[in-house]
């Protein structure tokens, strides 16, 4: 990762400090370093319907800025379902026994994981945490009219095959309540903290808007990156089976978000039906090697119609690696399906994204990271009715354009961002 560009522009001036690092493949495309360096300063300066678009992507998503926003108001900062109560102590250190069968087993597992990813005394050393790493991100495929004889798929891009928007991110953690992530894909950046009252988020597109309820973490955590806050998540869960995950024979804990979280995250227009959070746990090494959660959302339309929303995301989590004695997962892929149905079937439709991830740095314990590193910025609005949905519906999400396949993206963000 790049994080000092030198400065062409100015050949006395001092060299360019970068406020996200940029992947290196950025600058390793072209050998000469004035032509990397504006190969930078373009990809920092996307312009709309670039002529990097493909013509699929101009068709389907209206310009490849678009398709980014896409990306990132689904893939960028999602939150998982419930706050995390810092009390699996409290929790595991309890006789087993005094539970039920599904119950006791979650909670020995949860311990075994505790103690392959370092143990208590490790986890308990810790207070604040720094990572920095890239992604690489695409919109794989949009279907429309699913369920129907005129049902059309388009397969846009794969990351296996070159495509995608690639960039790099930052995340600083102090407790799991304060925790603050700066992403940067193809020159567009977005924001996202908790300062433990409020979780907000901030893109070029949508102003600063807070998240309706208790203050979340941010899902990537949860990704390998805090084995702390995944065993407290997952303390309260229930053990509902196995299941084998790339030949790793795997127990399967699952956590259900509780009605009253649900109601607090909802709206007069908005009900999030149900959130459901999945955990496979190795049976061979204790470790996390797979994230999967979904949920479900009703929108309430005119004529008291119903149009709903399934997101379902599954993360693959690699790469374990000892940090200061903490396992920590440096590599991952993650695979989401936005399902919009209601109403007739030609409605219907299905996206699909992907993202690849790798951690470049971890430290621990940071010097001087103080709450201001957490604060809100000064514009930051309470979110309102609808999560930021018109009641004329004008901002209804991935809506199919006369019948075509064309989405408009920042529709979708509208639900995706600010749930």
């Amino acid at each position: 990762m790049r994080k000092v560009c030198t400065n062409f522009d100015l050949p006395d001036g001092l060299d360019t400090v970068l406020e996200v690092p940029i992947p290196e493949e950025m600058f390793a495309s072209n050998k000469s370093s004035h032509r990397s360096w504006q190969n930078m300063k373009s990809w920092m300066n996307l312009k709309p319907n670039s002529e990097r678009s493909p013509s699929s992507m101009i068709a389907l998503f209206g310009g490849r800025n678009t398709e980014i926003q896409l990306l990132l108001g689904v893939i960028g900062a999602p939150l998982i379902p419930l706050p995390i109560k810092p009390d699996h102590d409290h929790f595991i250190s309890k006789n087993i026994k005094d539970h039920p069968i599904e119950a006791s087993m979650a909670k020995y597992i949860v311990k075994q994981y505790i103690a392959a990813v370092g143990g208590e005394n490790a986890l308990n050393s810790i207070n604040s945490m720094y990572a920095m790493g890239k992604v690489k991100m695409a919109a794989s495929e949009v279907s429309a009219g699913e369920g129907t004889v005129n049902n059309k798929i388009v397969k846009v891009r794969n990351l296996r095959n070159g495509g995608g928007e690639m960039g790099g991110f930052v995340l600083w953690q102090k407790r799991p309540d304060l925790w603050c992530l700066e992403l940067v894909v193809s020159g567009c950046k977005i924001s996202a903290g908790s300062d433990g009252k409020v979780a907000w988020r901030q893109t070029p597109w949508h102003n600063s808007h807070a998240s309706r309820g208790p203050p979340r973490p941010l899902r990537r955590f949860l990704q390998g990156l805090d084995p702390r806050s995944t065993a407290n998540l997952f303390s309260n869960s229930v053990c509902v089976g196995e299941k084998t995950i790339n030949d790793e024979d795997c127990f399967i804990l699952k956590l259900e978000a509780e009605p009253s979280t649900l109601r607090a995250r909802s709206s007069s227009n908005v009900e999030i039906i149900w959130h459901t959070v999945w955990g496979y746990f190795s049976q061979r090494t204790g470790l996390l090697v797979q994230l999967e959660d979904a949920h479900l959302l009703r929108i309430k339309a005119p004529r008291n119609d119903s149009i709903f929303w399934e997101t379902t995301m599954q993360s693959w989590i690699q790469d374990y690696r000892t940090i200061d004695g903490i396992n920590i997962a440096h590599a991952g892929k993650t695979w989401v399906s936005l399902f919009r149905f209601g109403e007739n079937s030609e409605s219907h439709s299905r996206t699909r994204m992907e993202e690849v991830w790798t951690i470049e740095e971890v430290d621990f314990n940071i010097k001087g990271l103080s709450m201001d590193c957490f604060l809100p910025p000064g514009d930051l609005k309470k979110e309102e009715e609808g999560y930021g949905i018109m009641s004329s519906n004008v901002r209804l999400p991935l809506k199919l354009r006369n019948g075509s396949t064309r989405v408009s993206a920042s529709k979708i963000v509208a639900i995706d961002v600010k749930d």
